[in-house]
């Protein structure tokens, strides 16, 4: 792996020179206080934000809440002198795009997604357009988030595989780890913006990554949740108290950086012509499992947010060797009823804990 240096001043007049054959997005700080990855067009006025947590992932920019995957017509002419419905796909934008200021938990993100769209069921097409051309230079967090807990799922503080460039902020510099060939590139074509990183920037990176670890205020047990529910113990009245306590909002799926679960439906546009499009869900709707006659297999009241949980800390253990959490904790702040990732953790080994004192 090469490791150069990249002096603080040097950042934007870099992002500059990559912004000619890239669409840039980073975490920008916008007018209202909220730090948002965001497609900057003007690097002048725009206020890119290392310091805070982005409220959003990267999530809308490959699987957008709301996207038309095709047009469709009624075709009252073909050849067949019968009436039918003609499709026409409706493919995404392919641009190369550059993210900046990527945190290690919304790579993983990226990454968990890929095995979704790309590996469990056939390549998604429109999913395929949006990652294509896709380069990104992330920046490990010296500084965990209140709620981060991803050294407990293992996606971060820093990333060891996965991105193009990875910086570390080690003071009046950054500390440039090169990934994979894309990043190699962009060190190679831009090298006057690099220097060699010595021994003094290495054990600074190093120093950096080792606080870091150390910084976290959230003890989280996701590995002895994944055993306890490996095992067979579902924690019943668990499931039962946050399910009364869920509200049906869906914030948790739309704010979760791997939540893909999505509809489809069709829009009309006119009596002969409309559009097909895919919707973000969530697993924890009431109506997510109704099926025809209003029937619906799972109790809502009592296992409603069950299968997210499972899906989560299990499922996905079984079927990708991974959590599908990424530990980026924007569910804590998101739920205002405390249904989140840590909180089920820490209710499961707490009721656990009670069910072998028999308290």
């Amino acid at each position: 792996m090469e490791t150069r240096i990249l002096h603080k001043d040097h950042l934007v007049p870099l992002l500059r020179r990559l912004s000619r054959n890239y669409r840039l997005v980073a975490p920008v700080r916008n007018e209202y206080g909220d730090t948002l990855y965001s497609v900057i067009h003007d690097l002048d006025s725009a206020r890119i934000d290392l310091d805070q947590q982005p409220q959003g992932s990267l999530k809308p920019f490959f699987f957008p809440q709301s996207e038309v995957l095709c047009q469709y017509a009624l075709d009252r002419n073909h050849d067949g002198g019968q009436t039918r419905y003609a499709f026409y796909p409706q493919l995404p934008e392919n641009r190369p795009t550059l993210y900046f200021g990527v945190r290690s938990c919304d790579m993983m993100a990226v990454m968990y997604m890929d095995l979704i769209f790309f590996q469990s069921r056939g390549q998604d097409i429109y999913y395929a357009r949006h990652r294509e051309n896709a380069v990104f230079i992330t920046i490990g967090c010296n500084h965990p988030f209140p709620n981060c807990f991803c050294n407990a799922t293992r996606t971060g503080p820093f990333l060891e595989h996965g991105y193009d460039l990875q910086l570390t902020d080690i003071g009046e510099q950054y500390f440039v780890e090169t990934g994979r060939a894309r990043g190699r590139k962009i060190v190679e074509a831009w090298s006057w913006f690099f220097s060699t990183a010595g021994e003094r920037e290495r054990r600074a990176q190093f120093q950096a990554a080792l606080e870091a670890r150390g910084l976290f205020s959230s003890l989280v047990h996701v590995d002895l949740a994944i055993k306890l529910l490996e095992e067979g113990d579902e924690p019943t009245a668990v499931f039962t108290e946050l399910s009364r306590r869920c509200q049906d909002c869906g914030g948790c799926a739309f704010i979760c950086p791997t939540c893909t679960c999505f509809n489809i439906h069709d829009q009309p546009r006119t009596d002969d012509s409309g559009e097909r499009v895919r919707t973000w869900d969530a697993c924890t709707f009431r109506g997510f499992t109704r099926m025809c006659g209003d029937h619906n297999p799972v109790d809502v009241e009592t296992q409603r947010v069950r299968k997210r949980f499972l899906h989560k800390l299990l499922h996905d253990v079984r079927h990708h060797g991974r959590t599908s959490c990424m530990g980026c904790g924007r569910c804590v702040g998101m739920c205002f009823g405390g249904v989140d990732m840590i909180r089920f953790i820490t209710m499961m080994c707490q009721y656990e804990a009670a069910q072998e004192t028999g308290e």
